[in-house]
């Protein structure tokens, strides 16, 4: 079972705990506000009251002892800082920090931070790509390079198998999978492309748009 420790349980942190503990892990969470511990407790393995940049608190609750220590904490990025600073040197064995822009994600990176999260930008992302055309239907982004969108079919592949297509040499993307209905599968060469199938495909971004024409 993975061990989770989440500072601050705001709107950001609480999700996180919860969907966690619904995914089984063991979380423990630590806020200052006493409202937002009592709203949290019934939905994760344990909860106290504490500040995240209190040294001696983080050391009482063995923070190497947790897979994962994420601070999700909102507000003084001061605090979010010092918090990933103490983890780290406290022997933290992953630390995942919540930033708000690039200058922070740097800072967090250098004090300590294995991985830093923007939801805020990530949701923006994906809503501003999502709606760009009507062809996406979700997006998902692996890297800078990379990334994996739901797309409806262009009519122009009805009645084509994916060996006529031949998009992979043409544009160098795959499909990972289709969506028929409700059935989802791996397709092979020979699968026939028909009306409202949905794919999702694999490759650059430059290369799905331009193999969509979006």
């Amino acid at each position: 079972m993975t061990t989770v420790l989440v500072i601050g349980v705001g709107e950001f942190g609480s999700n996180v705990a919860k969907r966690m503990e619904e995914l089984h892990c063991e979380v423990m969470a630590v806020d200052t506000s006493e409202e937002r511990i009592n709203e949290i407790l019934p939905y994760v393995t344990n909860a106290i009251i504490g500040d995240g940049t209190n040294a001696e608190l983080l050391r009482s609750l063995g923070v190497g002892n947790y897979d994962i220590c994420i601070v999700a904490l909102g507000g003084l990025f001061q605090s979010s800082l010092e918090t990933t600073s103490l983890l780290s040197e406290l022997g933290a064995k992953k630390v995942i920090s919540r930033a708000t822009n690039d200058v922070q994600m740097k800072f967090l990176l250098r004090n300590g931070a294995d991985e830093v999260v923007y939801p805020e930008k990530q949701t923006a992302m994906r809503i501003a790509t999502k709606y760009a055309s009507e062809s996406i239907l979700d997006f998902i982004e692996l890297d800078n390079n990379y990334s994996i969108y739901e797309m409806k079919v262009p009519a122009e592949w009805y009645g084509k198998t994916l060996s006529q297509l031949d998009i992979r040499k043409k544009f160098n993307i795959n499909i990972l999978t289709v969506r028929r209905g409700q059935e989802v599968f791996i397709p092979a060469p020979d699968t026939e492309m028909k009306a409202d199938d949905i794919a999702f495909v694999i490759g650059e971004e430059r290369d799905i748009q331009k193999c969509f024409k979006i």
